[in-house]
């Protein structure tokens, strides 16, 4: 693990924005990370939270899957996820607002399901399971911009994200793991299952083999790209990698879009890990 984190940080210094990370090697147990505990933007890496919170109410009796949630106007006034373009006053099942919610970041759904949680709620939700440096600010986030300081956006660290991900790993055959989290371990298949449907690859999995089972959730704000998530290798987790990129300027000195330069970055993380772990 020791060489890995290494060459993983050899990586980071190398480009011209800031990286966090956190890694795990699920066989072994070992775990290194980089600015691990240091707030960073969470964009919609949130939502992993946001959704184990609906799924601990849904347990408690708060909420059920089946129950209908109607797609308001008021929720469409954002610019992540399909929702948005489409005439209000539908309804879909809680169940798949929160599958939209994860597979293509939709903030329609988001900001109905916190609000069906309640912003209070899913914060004391957050803290209870161990999240300590993740603050939910919003329901929808207000479009990103050069005024989105730490302060005003929902933050979160590479090490709560990495926590939490382990937990619902857990959670799936460990039932006093899923009690942890306010679940139980039907729910907490349920999460893995929908981090694992998740549409949005040109991160993490972007240079795994094809066909590379990864459960994760993207996130995308001004000037940041992150994904955190659990690879597995055939039916086996092998690691669980968050990484979190700021400050990414519009371009790179070669002229690469920024974007793309933090895409490639953490898709280049994770075949490290992969290449290193996986043998």
């Amino acid at each position: 693990m020791r060489d890995l984190a290494k060459r993983l940080d050899e990586l980071c210094d190398r480009a011209e924005f800031q990286t966090g990370w956190y890694l795990k090697d699920l066989a072994t147990g070992a775990t290194a990370n980089r600015r691990g505990d240091v707030p960073a933007p969470s964009a919609s890496t949130r939502k992993i939270s946001i959704m184990m919170a609906a799924l601990a109410a849904v347990h408690a009796g708060k909420l059920s899957l089946d129950q209908k949630v109607t797609i308001e106007a008021r929720y469409q006034d954002n610019d992540s996820g399909t929702f948005q373009h489409l005439t209000p006053g539908f309804w879909i099942t809680l169940r798949d607002a929160l599958v939209m919610m994860i597979i293509v970041s939709d903030n329609t759904c988001t900001g109905t399901v916190v609000d069906l949680v309640g912003l209070e709620n899913l914060q004391r939700y957050t803290e209870a399971v161990g999240l300590t440096g993740t603050i939910h600010r919003y329901g929808i986030p207000p479009k990103a911009g050069p005024g989105d300081t730490l302060d005003r956006i929902t933050t979160t660290t590479p090490n709560d994200q990495g926590l939490l991900l382990e937990q619902i790993l857990r959670g799936t055959t460990d039932g006093a793991a899923a009690a942890r989290l306010q679940c139980t371990t039907a729910l907490c298949r349920l999460g893995l299952d929908i981090l694992s449907w998740q549409k949005l690859k040109t991160r993490l999995p972007s240079l795994l083999p094809l066909g590379t089972k990864v459960a994760h959730k993207t996130g995308t704000g001004y000037r940041c790209f992150n994904d955190a998530g659990i690879i597995f290798k055939g039916d086996q987790p092998l690691y669980i990698l968050t990484a979190y990129t700021s400050s990414v300027p519009e371009a790179l000195k070669d002229g690469t879009p920024g974007f793309a330069g933090a895409y490639q970055l953490i898709g280049r993380m994770a075949r490290l890990a992969w290449d290193e772990l996986g043998r």
